[in-house]
């Protein structure tokens, strides 16, 4: 980990063996069989994870040099592949003007799954990126033995926020299941429980949990615009749906965890007559200038947690990341 990050473990010595000879009439020691780690390794080494890394950068500039997604499947899957294959759309229905997401694959911060089994997820905290723009958090997923480990996802890191501490690559960190009676939420429960604050605000059950965060503030404020933008002539309604799989929890050092997920939005404006223009970028995504009676827009968020533990004194949850990116868009 680099200095922005806590130090997690403490790192172990491993202890060798060491055989001396003694005079030239003593016979040589016979061979030893090489000794057994005293802690398993992780699923990933930091070489592995950098040759990952450097895998999905190759991939990705590919990509962007073209705008052509052909390539993406091979490093690329879930909200990724999904948000990218837009950027590359909104990129050349814009003439460039609109260029895909920055995506340094240069790591200060790598988390490593201590598990055996699939699917396997890695985080990476990047550089920032030349945009000087918050340094990301990629999302690696690695779905059975014998396929490639593939982005996932990515979310920006939140201002002024600080990654718990975890465990150093060379050991990894546990994994958690979704059910566990650990953490103050159950890490199944993360994203259900944020996606009905997103749609209730402080009217939510789960407000005290989960409290105001830069993620839900740009959400909110995005909403109200959009209903002003709209309201002589039409209404907007938002629904946020988690996805079905499984959020990812890595353990931090202090007994909480890491959860990662997603949540999908749908933005839907119901317009009446004489309906309005949209903006160039939307209009080109629409493959329209103007609608008359509905705009539907979907919208793929990656999200990061921290989850304390549930014994901890800390009674919220931490929004450490998060992504609002547009997927599909569809007038009428």
């Amino acid at each position: 980990m680099s200095a922005r990050a806590r130090r997690g473990l403490p790192a172990a010595a491993a202890l060798g063996l060491v055989l001396a000879l003694g005079a030239c009439a003593t016979p040589p020691p016979e061979p030893q069989p090489e000794a057994v780690p005293a802690v398993a390794p992780p699923a990933l080494t930091v070489a592995q994870s950098t040759g990952v890394l450097e895998d999905v950068g190759a991939v990705l500039a590919a990509g962007d040099a073209t705008f052509d997604a052909t390539g993406l499947p091979a490093r690329l899957t879930g909200p990724a592949l999904d948000v990218r294959r837009l950027e590359y759309a909104r990129a050349t229905s814009t003439g460039g003007t609109r260029l895909p997401t920055a995506l340094p694959t240069e790591a200060q911060v790598t988390i490593v799954p201590d598990t055996t089994e699939w699917p396997r997820t890695q985080l990476v905290v990047t550089e920032q990126p030349e945009t000087l723009e918050a340094p990301r958090i990629l999302v690696l997923r690695q779905d059975s033995p014998r396929e490639a480990y593939k982005l996932w996802g990515w979310a920006r890191l939140g201002p002024g926020v600080q990654m718990p501490a975890t465990a150093e690559p060379q050991y990894g960190s546990a994994t958690i299941p979704p059910d566990s009676t650990a953490l103050l939420v159950q890490p199944g429960s993360v994203l259900p429980q944020y996606a009905d604050v997103l749609a209730n605000g402080d009217a939510s059950t789960y407000a005290a949990t989960h409290p105001q965060d830069f993620f839900r503030q740009t959400i909110e404020a995005a909403r109200a615009n959009m209903q002003a933008a709209v309201a002589p002539v039409g209404t907007v309604a938002e629904t946020y749906v988690p996805r079905v799989e499984n959020p990812v929890a890595l353990a931090t050092a202090d007994g909480g965890a890491i959860v990662v997920g997603a949540i999908d939005t749908t933005t839907t404006l119901a317009i009446a007559e004489p309906g309005i223009d949209l903006d160039p970028t939307t209009a080109a995504l629409a493959g329209k200038p103007r609608v008359t009676s509905s705009l539907v827009s979907t919208w793929a968020d990656v999200l990061v947690f921290y989850v304390p533990p549930a014994d901890s004194e800390t009674k919220q949850v931490q929004l450490l990341a998060g992504e609002h990116a547009r997927t599909s868009v569809a007038g009428q």
